[in-house]
């Protein structure tokens, strides 16, 4: 079932009479046991102001309308929410609702920060149908503003969002990548830390694949006279890590960027994929013992994408650290096996499971999607 308005939304939520299963684009190949609730209906961009820098849209409006329009205007949604459907196979079209859901953020988060960041204000339905409004359309309203983070990443439990309002900033004029070639795990962790604590405002820092070769790829962006001065500046200083190019075409310098946010080296491999979240600092020890069959470093080393082995527990393999690793891709088997989300400690678990009782009290939302 779907809704096409808010009204609508609400109704079928106060109706139900069982588990739902929240459904956005569907571009992430998630499924579980409940009714399926399509809100892909509740589309289009209510409100936009490129003075104001702000965006109020429906949750199942398309991220390429979105970015659309926000490109005739020269702005972009800054946190870069990537396309998931070519690590995960799955078809559909990525919505704002999803990417706010998931708390979707790409390359530049180093810079700008996470989608919760640029979350201004959200209305959603709760777990009885009433929709709820919080947050505004400005950053100095902060009304319920730990709220509107809340739903970020809550992945539809706690609420189904019906409209977002957002941050936008201005498009680069410019960009340009440094790339670093013949560097171990250890060594391009270290020289991303040196790059992203330099004073050349670096917007994305990463190590695999990302240039049809091995390297460590860094981003600057900005007016174009900045960014030719950062960029060679950051060439120099790179130089004693070893041996740099400066690819300073802003085509290609995007093209492998959009690879790396969208994992695109891990698209077509045969193998589960594993996503860890950790320290950058301990991104060198850690990927040394997952024993995976390829690494894919972002977030200048605290996001780390994994290819391993069909059916691999790499939880088990990578031991206590700080962070979590989420199962992206795997048959059912092993998803029902190992579970999509890391296990949370028991002081973590029963603040969640108290905040969900509270915003979804008949316990109807995607249940047990995150424990």
């Amino acid at each position: 079932m779907g809704a096409t308005t808010e009204a609508e939304l609400a109704e079928r939520v106060a109706e139900a009479d069982g588990p739902l299963w929240i459904r956005g684009g569907g571009t992430q190949g998630l499924c579980g046991d409940g009714a399926a609730l399509e809100v892909v209906g509740l589309s289009g961009v209510e409100v936009y102001e490129p003075g104001a820098l702000t965006l109020v849209t429906w949750a199942g409006t398309p991220l390429a309308e979105i970015e659309a329009l926000l490109s005739g205007e020269g702005q972009r949604l800054a946190f870069e929410p990537m396309d998931h459907r070519g690590l995960s196979g799955a078809g559909g079209v990525p919505t704002i609702g999803g990417a706010v859901a998931a708390n979707v953020s790409g390359p530049r988060r180093v810079q700008v920060g996470a989608c919760r960041d640029h979350l201004l204000g959200v209305r959603y339905v709760d777990g009885i149908g009433q929709v709820i409004r919080n947050g505004g359309r400005v950053m100095k309203n902060v009304t319920g503003y730990d709220l509107v983070r809340l739903l970020a990443g809550s992945r539809g439990t706690l609420g189904v969002l019906s409209q977002v309002a957002l941050k936008v900033l201005p498009r680069a004029e410019a960009e340009a990548s440094v790339l670093i070639h013949g560097l171990n795990m250890a060594q391009a962790v270290q020289a991303m830390a040196a790059a992203l604590g330099s004073p050349y405002e670096v917007s994305g820092a990463a190590f695999g694949n990302v240039s049809g070769e091995r390297a460590m790829a860094l981003r600057i962006e900005g007016f174009g006279d900045s960014v030719a001065y950062r960029a060679s500046r950051l060439r120099e200083m790179m130089g004693r890590f070893g041996e740099v190019a400066l690819c300073d075409d802003a085509a290609r310098s995007a093209a492998i960027w959009k690879d790396v946010r969208d994992v695109a080296p891990f698209h077509d491999a045969p193998g589960d994929v594993w996503c860890l979240s950790t320290r950058a600092g301990q991104a060198g020890d850690l990927a040394a013992r997952l024993g995976a069959r390829d690494l894919l470093l972002d977030w200048g080393g605290a996001r780390i994408w994994a290819l391993v082995a069909p059916g691999y527990d790499l939880r088990a393999r990578a031991g206590a650290f700080d962070g979590h690793a989420t199962l992206v891709r795997a048959d059912a088997e092993t998803m029902a096996r190992l579970g999509r989300f890391h296990p949370r400690p028991a002081p973590l678990a029963a603040i969640e499971a108290g905040l969900r009782a509270r915003f979804d009290p008949r316990g109807i939302f995607n249940p047990g999607l995150m424990g």
